[in-house]
Formats: structure tokens, sequence, C-alpha cells
């Protein structure tokens, strides 16, 4: 007797559930509180990934290409996007294109940093990059490890290539693996969304 009892107030919360959920979306709909997520983005099997809590980006001392000393800081007010990449990243070569093509772009408030992680050998990240068209993209490498810290602290690296969004407050708002492409209709909505948080 008391088992059937406890199926029917299951069955009965559930159908309680079931019904009141339009009410609950719609409730949430005309509060606003769907508009403090992020539009979806996607990039073949990836997508925008939110990161809580939120942490202040650290500053990155990196080398750029050239072998001049470069500090990678988030700045107040614009977003960062910080990428990781690698000289045998296959996916890496199609990314750091499109990344290109949105710094060529002239976006409002945004600065991009593609970082090398798998060497220091400033030869040989030239010579990859030079068979892609990435003039406009900042290319660094982590000549003194700090990338490699930041990885093991604040900054995953859950696969090659990964791009994180650093907001307008200095903090990582989330990332997404893989080549997405940010001029995308997708991707232009994400950065505005992020561009308006204040």
């Amino acid at each position: 007797m008391r088992d059937e009892r406890r199926e029917s107030v299951v069955a009965l919360s559930r159908r309680s559930i079931l019904m009141a959920a339009p009410v609950f979306v719609s409730s949430l709909r005309a509060s606003g509180a769907q508009d403090s997520w992020p539009p979806v983005f996607e990039a073949g099997r990836s997508q925008f990934t939110v990161v809580r809590p939120h942490a202040m980006m650290p500053q990155l001392r990196l080398q750029d290409v050239h072998g001049r000393d470069a500090v990678v800081a988030a700045k107040p007010g614009r977003i960062t996007l910080v990428n990781f990449w690698a000289t045998w990243c296959a996916a890496c070569k199609l990314d750091l294109p499109m990344l290109a093509s949105l710094a060529a772009s002239r976006p409002d408030r945004l600065d991009i940093a593609a970082i090398c992680t798998d060497t220091r050998d400033l030869r040989k990240i030239r010579s990859f990059l030079g068979g892609l068209a990435v003039k406009d993209l900042a290319c660094y490498a982590d000549a003194y490890g700090a990338a490699a810290q930041a990885s093991t602290e604040i900054l995953s690296i859950l696969g090659m290539p990964i791009t994180y969004l650093v907001g307008t407050s200095g903090r990582v708002e989330g990332y997404i693996m893989g080549a997405p492409d940010w001029l995308s209709p997708a991707g232009t909505r994400l950065l505005q969304f992020y561009r308006e948080q204040a």
C-alpha cells in the first residue's frame, strides 16, 4: 500500500512539473533572465562553454615572432580572444587564418592574441605561420612559460586549438575548441553579447 502511494505521489509531482514548466519558462523570458546567457556559438563538435567562476585573466609575458618581448593582458572595456595553438595541430591551420580574418575586419573593442604552445623556436613558428594567411594576427611564443603556467591555473588547454574569450571586465568568460567561424552571424552575436556586458 505504501509503495502504491509513493508511486502516485511521484507521478503526481512529475505531472505537476510538466504542467508548470511552460509557465516557468515564460516567466523567465518575461523577467529577462535568459538575456544573461550568451548566444549559442558552435564549431564542429564543440560549442562555446561558459566558465564559472570568472577568474581574472593573468598578464602573460611572451615573445612576438620577431623575438621582441610583449605582455598580453586584458584591457578594460575591450574583449580579448586568447588562442592557444601548436605547430603540429592540423585544425590550427584552419583556426589561425579565421582569427586573422577577424583581426583584419577591425572589429570594435576586440584584441586577439594567438600563442604557440609547443615550441619556443621562433624560426619554426615563423615557418609554420608563413604558409598561412595570418599577417593581421598577433602571434606569440611562450618563451617564458607564462602561458604554460596560466594553463595550469586558469586557461586550461583541453585540446588544440582552444580560444578563450575574456570579457570587458578582464574576466575569463568561456572558451571554444576547434576552428570556429568568428565572422559568422553566431560568432558576431557572441562577440556583441560580451561587448554589451559592463
